[in-house]
């Protein structure tokens, strides 16, 4: 089986010749090469060609479903057309590899993600910020009638993805696109509270504005529907986010070695 997860996933990226030659032409020629040599294929997908969220997060393989989403900013819109490329060979019964999935990943966190600069995920960039002292810094709301730090994102463990991820190996009968996330969606202030919580100081948050490249590619809410993923006979159960941020902190990141 061939994992393939690289991808340019800066959300403010620009460069759209090297986005789409990393992110769609990679992925089209690992496609094809696991179908030749009849390897199975499980690749990376990304909440974000959810755009809004206006027309919901529901991971619906059919062209019709698929061909009304708006992602935000150039890596959804790159991911979305390697999904879409993927649904049209699908739907015309063309060559595909003995098994395939896209995985729409929603936020994931936790150890070994060290490497990824502005895209490391925001438990890090909490930690880092209370265990120097300050507060959790957040960005305020932009949405009409949304309080600041009630943006909501659906949060995962990155162990739960390890194990979808092996539970797919184990079950290759299983076709699809598929959410990974864990069906909660919870506010940037929980997650603030919980970080602070599991450093062991007070809770301190202060809002801050959103700065102008964001503005508009911002997605201000995010839920899996994970009912397909359950169908497709999935048994694992998702952690909290309180726990899933105590863990990664208190296991990872005050430990000398942060790494799994």
């Amino acid at each position: 089986m061939v994992y393939h997860l690289g991808a340019i996933s800066e959300t403010t990226a620009t460069d759209g010749d090297l986005v789409w030659a990393t992110n769609v032409e990679l992925s089209r020629n690992l496609w094809h090469w696991c179908t030749n040599h009849d390897v199975r294929f499980i690749y990376a997908s990304s909440a974000a060609t959810y755009g809004d969220g206006a027309i919901g997060f529901e991971d619906d393989l059919s062209l019709p479903a698929l061909e009304r989403l708006r992602p935000l900013n150039l890596y959804g819109w790159t991911k979305h057309a390697f999904d879409l490329r993927v649904a049209r060979a699908v739907a015309a019964h063309r060559p595909h590899p003995p098994q395939w999935a896209g995985l729409k990943f929603f936020n994931v966190y936790g150890p070994n993600e060290y490497h990824k600069g502005r895209m490391i995920s925001v438990i890090k960039v909490k930690h880092d910020e209370v265990a120097a002292g300050g507060p959790a810094r957040l960005f305020r709301s932009t949405e009409p009638g949304l309080a600041d730090g009630e943006q909501k994102r659906d949060f995962i463990w990155v162990g739960d993805v390890v194990d979808t991820m092996l539970w797919l190996l184990d079950s290759p009968h299983v076709n699809g696109l598929f959410n990974i996330g864990t069906g909660v969606a919870r506010s940037y202030l929980d997650l603030a509270n919980a970080v602070c919580d599991a450093v062991g100081v007070p809770r301190n948050v202060e809002f801050i504005e959103m700065p102008e490249p964001l503005r508009g590619q911002y997605q201000s809410f995010t839920q899996a529907s994970v009912s397909r993923l359950r169908a497709a006979g999935y048994p694992g159960q998702f952690t909290p986010l309180e726990e899933g941020v105590r863990r990664y902190v208190q296991d990872y990141l005050t430990q000398p070695d942060p790494y799994v």
